[in-house]
C-alpha cells in the first residue's frame, strides 16, 4: 500500500512540474528547460512502474533534450528591433518530409523492440507517441511553430493510453497538454 501511495505522490509532483513547464513553454521562457528536466526525472520513475518503457526512455531523452534546449535557447540572436530573441520559424516541405521519415524510422524500431523484448501493454501506441515526441521536442528546441500540431496528436493519444493504464493524473495532464497545444500555436503565431 505504501509503495502505491508513493507512486501516486510521485505522479502528482510530475504533473505539477509538467503543468509549470507547459506555461513556460507557451510564454517562451528559457526556464522551461529546467522545469522540464525536473518533470522528466519524475516521469522516468512513473513510466518504469507503469511498464511504458518507450515513454520512460523518452523521458531520459527529455532530460538530455532539456540541456540541449537550454543551450540552443541561450544563443543570442538580435531581432530587427535590436532585441535579443530567438524567433520561431515555419517548417518547410523538405525538412517536414525528413522529420516524417525520422518519425517513421523511430516508430518502426521502437515498436519492434517493445513488441519483441518487453512486456509493454501497448507497444505500438507507446512507440508512436515516443517517436513523435522525440521529433516534436527537437522542433521545440528549434522553435518550429508546427511542433504544436504534432504535440496535439501525441497528447490526445497519450491521454487515452494513460487513462487506459489507470494513470489518471497523467491522463489529465495530457488533456491539458492537448488544449495547450492549440493555445500555444495561436500564442506563438500572435507573438510573430
Amino acid at each position: 500500500m505504501c509503495a502505491g501511495m508513493a507512486f501516486d505522490y510521485m505522479e502528482i509532483l510530475g504533473v505539477c512540474f509538467s503543468l509549470l513547464y507547459l506555461v513556460l513553454e507557451i510564454k517562451q521562457r528559457k526556464a522551461l528547460w529546467i522545469v522540464g528536466f525536473i518533470s522528466s526525472a519524475f516521469y522516468v520513475y512513473i513510466f518504469f512502474q507503469a511498464k511504458f518503457y518507450a515513454d520512460m526512455g523518452l523521458n531520459v531523452y527529455y532530460l538530455l533534450a532539456s540541456i540541449y534546449g537550454w543551450m540552443v535557447w541561450g544563443r543570442k540572436q538580435t531581432t530587427t528591433a535590436g532585441k535579443q530573441a530567438r524567433p520561431f520559424v515555419r517548417l518547410k516541405l523538405w525538412p517536414a518530409l525528413g522529420l516524417l521519415g525520422v518519425s517513421g524510422i523511430l516508430f518502426s524500431g521502437l515498436s519492434f523492440v517493445l513488441k519483441s523484448y518487453t512486456d509493454s501493454p501497448a507497444p505500438f501506441g507507446d512507440a508512436l507517441t515516443t517517436a513523435l515526441s522525440i521529433v516534436a521536442t527537437w522542433m521545440l528546441a528549434h522553435k518550429i511553430i508546427e511542433q504544436w500540431w504534432v504535440w496535439l496528436f501525441v497528447n490526445i493519444l497519450s491521454a487515452m493510453l494513460y487513462s487506459w493504464r489507470g494513470l489518471y493524473p497523467t491522463a489529465f495532464l495530457f488533456c491539458c497538454y492537448a488544449v495547450a497545444s492549440v493555445i500555444g500555436y495561436y500564442s506563438w503565431k500572435k507573438m510573430a
